[in-house]
């Protein structure tokens, strides 16, 4: 019977020992390794896994802050990716905009090239108060509208927020939902109705 003081001894060892032993895996046999245990279904296939240069820099600072040099540069060039409607129109159909928020089909390998997406927006966010069960990953919408208004500058934020979320958070968690085209211009319409219009239980 050893004592307690020779106990721990031994597990700091043994446990160093296994320290020395780890083998360093480069980025590059992480993705391989990730490829090869994917199997492509339907419409999800391999390139799902590569990263846009956005996402490598944010799994590199996984666990540390992010420069703020190289946050800005991020959310500039997310920004300058957000395309605005070219009719100058925000606001869609409210009611079909709730259909968006509260679908989580599309791009899922049970679904097909034809399949509509939707937003899953109840999977990380509170829309309307009358929800039972949502997600709170993100902050609470309700009543966004009625806390913010409609002027131009909220209309534009809120535009670009759900087109690229990079824009004013680079490394959000946010689908980018116009940017990697999620999304059709008509439904983000819809979806900024939900959030904008008086008429929509989400300002009520």
């Amino acid at each position: 019977m050893i004592n307690r003081k020779t106990f721990i001894a031994v597990s700091c060892a043994s446990m160093l020992a296994g320290c020395a032993g780890m083998v360093s895996v480069s980025d590059k046999e992480v993705v391989d390794i990730l490829k090869a245990s994917f199997s492509e279904r339907s419409i999800a296939k391999l390139d799902r896994l590569d990263q846009s240069e956005l996402q490598k820099s944010c799994s590199e600072y996984a666990t540390k802050e992010l420069p703020k040099p190289l946050r800005e540069s991020l959310e500039k060039t997310a920004l300058g990716s957000v395309k605005y409607p070219a009719d100058g129109k925000y606001l869609g159909d409210w009611k079909n905009g709730e259909r968006v928020a509260q679908s989580g089909r599309g791009m899922q390998f049970s679904d097909d090239a034809k399949t509509v997406n939707g937003g899953n927006c109840y999977a990380c966010h509170q829309i309307d108060q009358k929800e039972l069960s949502y997600g709170n990953i993100g902050p609470s919408l309700w009543n966004y509208g009625k806390l913010r208004g409609n002027s131009e500058p909220i209309l534009k934020y809120t535009w670009a927020k759900i087109w690229n979320s990079h824009s004013f958070n680079a490394c959000s968690q946010m689908p980018r939902y116009g940017d990697a085209g999620i999304l059709t211009q008509a439904q983000l319409k819809d979806v900024m109705a939900l959030l904008l219009d008086p008429g929509s239980p989400v300002n009520k």
